[in-house]
């Protein structure tokens, strides 16, 4: 799923195979490149200025400055790399980071603050914190799908927390790779921020040397190599990967709710990269006798969003076109099409498709779909959708509409997923106050808004204390009293242990 000539004053770095100088890039043996790149990052993170908080917010500012003067070159590079519309690329990727930087730069004085903790009060007087500080140097894999958001919205959340970067956009969005190749150097500290490109041999390279953290968005093929070249050096990771996310349907009695639901469901499944996005819907679960009514409006909704051709975006390449195309082939698929199911590999387009209750071993049912293709399983009661989400992997994200309280906190309670949204889709991507990131095989580690700041960061504990009070029950040589005292302080009975203290009780 995942993954020029440039003027010589831009400063990014690509690595090929073959060792080779030319005017307008430069190019390096691989292994000595990254080497010397990584002790150039090393010595900038040693200098120390990314600790300070004033460094931290000029690099957001450049971040801003970038979203904004090159507002243009970014549509131009996505609708190159993926067929988005810019509309599209604003609300998904440039909108959601400049709401992203500037909600992190209001709140990065308070994230980075030390917290005060408790202490206990036999420690009296003591002070203990927790002082969040840098990891080091980290390593961020893009994936092709959002190419500038899952770039740089970790990349501002490692900045923020006082890191140095290098980040490998996916080669599979070669536009978008070769911008932020171009145009990171010019806007964020060129030593303390790097853009590697190249293929897969590259991130094999990268992941051959020692991290203070890895976060990979990808597949889960993908992340297993990389947590297996990490487990070399014990390398952090964290890893975001997609799953079938299902969207649960109830009954709706009111048509504008029905309406409502169904217009962010088709937004949620063909806008949304038509479909090519780890947190898209996957597949409906309905009961059986409201199945009908939601497929005619999805119908007609669908029509109405995609009137247009570039309304929706384009199928990555022919590789994932043939995929896509795979799961139509089987015939006991083919037959549960009840809209679309047209494809044209020239144009590498794909008609929204619906599908009603496909074999639940066909592949369109055990494989990530990642397209414009939405199958629909229906369910004899809606209660019956939960038995059915926790026969699945644990999702990235599950989806129910529903104004029934009780399958809500059902849903909550007995499922395990990254998030859970309610009557809406694919919008808790862009809520900073909450945590993004998978469960189980939909990945581990959280980013967005805080949790990208605590995700690039470690929580080191502080205690203080003085030289006033000293209990000397604490060292040898041992007997029952202060055994006796120990207790005392371990069951914080403090009335006891001070009249153990005075002699007046033992």
């Amino acid at each position: 799923r995942h993954r020029g000539h440039q003027p010589a004053s831009v400063h990014f770095v690509s690595y090929s195979s073959s060792a080779s100088v030319s005017m307008g890039s430069l190019h390096e043996e691989p292994g000595h490149g990254i080497g010397d790149l990584l002790s150039g990052l090393q010595e900038a993170y040693g200098s120390g200025r990314t600790k300070d908080l004033a460094w931290r917010r000029a690099q957001l500012k450049g971040l801003l400055r970038l979203l904004t003067e090159k507002e243009e070159e970014i549509f131009d590079a996505l609708h190159d790399d993926l067929g988005k519309h810019r509309a599209e690329s604003y609300r998904d990727e440039l909108g959601a980071l400049v709401k992203s930087v500037n909600h992190t730069l209001k709140n990065l004085e308070r994230w980075a603050a030390p917290e005060k903790a408790q202490a206990p009060l036999v420690s009296f007087p003591a002070t203990a914190l927790v002082v969040p500080e840098p990891l080091g140097v980290v390593l961020v894999f893009s994936c092709w799908n959002l190419p500038l958001g899952l770039a740089l919205e970790p990349v501002s959340g490692a900045l923020a927390a006082g890191n140095v970067v290098v980040v490998k956009p996916s080669e599979l969005a070669p536009s978008t790779a070769a911008f932020l190749a171009a145009n990171i150097p010019r806007y964020l500290d060129p030593k303390a921020v790097k853009v590697i490109l190249g293929g897969p041999e590259v991130g094999e390279q990268l992941m051959e040397h020692r991290w203070d953290k890895v976060l990979f968005t990808g597949s889960a093929n993908v992340g297993r190599l990389i947590l297996t070249k990490a487990a070399k050096h014990l390398t952090p990771v964290a890893l975001e990967l997609g799953s079938k996310c299902p969207c649960i349907v109830d009954q709706l009695d009111s048509k504008r709710d029905r309406q409502i639901a169904v217009n962010r469901i088709a937004g949620a499944k063909w806008s949304v990269c038509a479909g090519q996005a780890c947190v898209a819907i996957d597949y409906i679960l309905v009961e059986e006798k409201f199945a009908p009514i939601l497929i005619e409006l999805l119908k007609s909704t669908v029509k109405r969003f995609t009137a247009t051709p570039e309304c929706m975006a384009k199928i990555l390449n022919t590789k994932h076109f043939q995929r896509l195309s795979n799961f139509l082939d089987d015939d006991r698929v083919a037959r549960s099409v009840v809209h679309g199911g047209s494809v044209n590999q020239k144009t590498l387009t794909i008609e929204p498709t619906i599908l009603l209750n496909p074999p639940l071993d066909s592949d369109i049912m055990t494989e990530e779909i990642f397209g414009p293709l939405l199958p629909i399983i229906t369910v004899k009661k809606i209660e019956d959708t939960i038995k059915f989400v926790t026969s699945m992997q644990k999702p990235l994200a599950i989806y129910a509409f529903t104004k029934n309280e009780k399958l809500k906190h059902r849903i909550i309670n007995e499922t395990s997923s990254g998030s859970i949204t309610f009557n809406d889709a694919t919008v808790q991507y862009v809520v900073e106050g909450l945590p993004f990131g998978g469960v189980g095989q939909s990945g581990f580690g959280q980013y967005h808004g805080k949790y990208s700041f605590e995700l690039f960061s470690n929580k080191k504990a502080v205690f203080k204390r003085s030289f006033l009070i000293e209990f000397m029950f604490r060292y040898p040589p041992w007997d029952d009293s202060k055994i006796g005292m120990l207790r005392h302080v371990f069951n914080t009975n403090y009335i006891l242990l001070l009249l153990g203290l005075l002699g007046l009780r033992r």
